[in-house]
């Protein structure tokens, strides 16, 4: 899929906020949604999307969503940082297929990374769906730092 194209109702993350798909919420105000992945590549994966943006991606979303996104993308780590003491922190945003983008809802990933973690980052599909109740309890150490 290219940068261009119309936005999809029914894309995961756009479910996700119509309640029809469930998730393991981080964090939620009035603009912006944060929540685990399903999908982690590593402990504490989190994911930020706009409530409100119907942007794709980064060249889509307007300013003031895009700020708002960055702001909870800022507190979320903040919280993940203070709950899992990782070594470092990986923030990472894909802006079409050939980017690595397979969810075309624009997206922020926090990535909580210790030492001797890989690197990279493999799309999503690639590793094991997490345990439900494993995420629920992680959810609760990272909302309790806020």
């Amino acid at each position: 899929m290219s940068l261009d194209g119309t936005y999809d109702e029914a894309n995961i993350f756009a479910l996700i906020l119509q309640g029809k798909i469930p998730s393991t919420k981080l964090y939620e105000d009035e603009k912006t949604f944060a929540f685990l992945d399903i999908m982690p590549q590593t402990r504490g994966h989190a994911l930020v999307i706009s409530k409100w943006s119907k942007a794709r991606n980064l060249l889509e979303m307007e300013d003031e969503a895009l700020g708002e996104v960055m702001a909870t993308t800022k507190k979320v780590a903040t919280a993940i940082r203070k709950a899992l003491n990782p070594d470092g922190i990986q923030i990472a945003q894909f802006n079409g297929a050939p980017a690595g983008q397979t969810i075309f809802h624009l997206h922020v990933h926090i990535l909580p990374r210790w030492e001797g973690d890989p690197k990279g980052f493999t799309a999503h599909g690639a590793g094991a769906q997490a345990d439900k109740d494993a995420l629920a309890a992680l959810a609760e150490e990272i909302r309790a730092q806020f």
